[in-house]
């Protein structure tokens, strides 16, 4: 008996070792690349923090201008309609509703009493000054890579913000969830509070890449799948996820349902400009990133980010080969046999004066749909959410904009474009139901409810 009892001790013991193993490789999100690290002060390469070599003798409230871009608060901290950085954005999570903070010097409801030190300790293990832990809504446990020297940039320049009074929302969670004395156990698994350690073995355009993606621009926050305790599983790393009611898709060299066949020009455009023709452009939450974050990168930097995309290991997912050829220019009714005649007029009064039967906008390249990864989605997740909510985004070049067709149109008509759109221009026809777009709707709804003046 002792000896069956030492042996499942023993299989127990090996089980939650080896449970352990795998969750430090999926929260270390550069083990991939192997090699050896090393603290920044024993880097001997070019420094690969802080801000680029043409910004390096700028003032502190300059360099943090620049960094508080790259980390891309501003899309986070700030509400439909609201004013920027104030808070109140809504997250909404399978377990309830987070509402991001006022990060604006306001001394009452914002960050205006902050010392460097409680700074630090929210950005670094989300705790807030007044010792409660975050949400990993706020992806501190990304941040944790970031130094002291960037962090407190980044709060130099927010100091010199107009201050808003906006009182945090109540976060509306259910049981466990509203207990933040549990996201000790969260961070014990998951945020390794550590900062970056430069890789001896790449080179120093890799090593800014990985910074930039990794401990500023937080890009696995989004694109990597997450456990179900809701940290990183970086043992699929960029390989598409779910957030927000959105698609993110795979960004690594996949060829079929990645980036492996863009070119580096296509995705030097597409990280400048939220746009790469024959690829399409951002929206949701990506369009946010372009035009709040990634369009102010200087080049050298979006070159860096390219280099240390190209080297993430391939992830395959559940996407098909994306269409890159027109469709045929004629319109005849019923052309697309899986698609019904409803989403087929749709698209006819609503839908072809901008985006043409062919799929090869008349208009702008930013309407085309032939070769957009969002139109070779089955699931038309990212489709269905731009009719719903269109598309506004300001670039450097101008307003990027499509109407919202969410109050002009039933659940049952925009599932029934979006089914016809993929059917037509991409590799596979969506099967969405109405049931799929109320879901994708109350994402949008929820958000707009919240807003200031919504």
């Amino acid at each position: 008996m002792k000896r069956a009892i030492g042996i499942l001790v023993l299989v127990l013991a090996v089980v939650a070792f080896g449970f352990a193993g795998w969750l430090f490789l999926a929260r270390a999100p550069m083990s991939f690349a192997g090699g050896s690290t090393v603290a920044l002060a024993d880097y001997h390469g070019t420094d690969v923090t802080g801000v680029p070599a043409q910004l390096a003798s700028a003032d502190l409230v300059k360099r943090g201008e620049y960094l508080t871009h790259a980390a891309d608060c501003q899309a986070c901290h700030t509400a439909p309609g609201g004013a920027p950085f104030a808070g109140g954005f809504a997250f909404n999570m399978p377990f309830g509703t987070i509402y991001s903070t006022n990060i604006t010097p306001d001394k009452k409801t914002g960050i205006g009493n902050y010392t460097d030190a409680q700074f630090l300790a929210a950005v670094h293990k989300g705790i807030r000054a007044d010792g409660e832990k975050l949400y990993p809504a706020m992806p501190y446990a990304s941040y944790s890579l970031m130094t002291d020297a960037d962090a407190l940039a980044i709060k130099a320049y927010l100091f010199t913000l107009a201050p808003v009074n906006a009182p945090p929302r109540p976060d509306q969670l259910s049981w466990p969830f509203n207990q933040r004395s549990l996201i000790t156990l969260w961070n014990v698994a998951f945020n390794a509070d550590e900062r970056f350690r430069p890789n001896t073995g790449q080179s120093p355009q890799w090593n800014r890449g990985a910074y930039l993606a990794e401990a500023m621009g937080h890009c696995g926050e989004c694109h990597t799948p997450r456990n179900l305790a809701y940290g990183l599983d970086n043992h699929g790393k960029f390989s598409g996820a779910l957030i927000a009611g959105w698609r993110a898709y795979n960004i690594t060299s996949d060829k079929t349902s990645g980036i492996g066949d863009w070119s580096d020009k296509d995705l030097l455009a597409y990280l400048s400009t939220g746009h790469a023709n024959g690829h399409g452009g951002a929206a949701g939450p990506m369009g946010e990133a372009a035009d709040d974050s990634l369009s102010y990168l200087l080049p050298e930097d979006t070159h860096a980010l390219v280099a240390y995309l190209r080297s993430i290991p391939v992830h395959a997912s559940d996407l098909p080969r994306t269409v890159t050829s027109a469709a045929p220019s004629s319109y005849k009714e019923g052309a697309v046999a899986d698609a019904n005649s409803r989403g087929e007029k749709i698209f006819a009064g609503a839908c072809a004066s901008c985006h043409d039967w062919t799929g090869v906008s008349p208009v702008t390249g930013f309407a085309t749909l032939t070769g957009v990864r969002a139109v070779n989605d089955p699931s038309a997740i990212n489709v269905a959410q731009t009719v719903i909510n269109g598309v506004n985004r300001k670039t450097a070049d101008g307003t990027i904009f499509m109407p919202a067709f969410g109050d002009g149109y039933s659940d049952d008509d925009i599932a029934a474009v979006a089914n016809y759109v993929t059917a037509r221009f991409g590799a596979k026809g969506a099967h969405l139901a109405a049931k799929n777009v109320a879901a994708l709707r109350e994402q949008a709804a929820q958000q707009l409810k919240e807003a200031p003046n919504g």
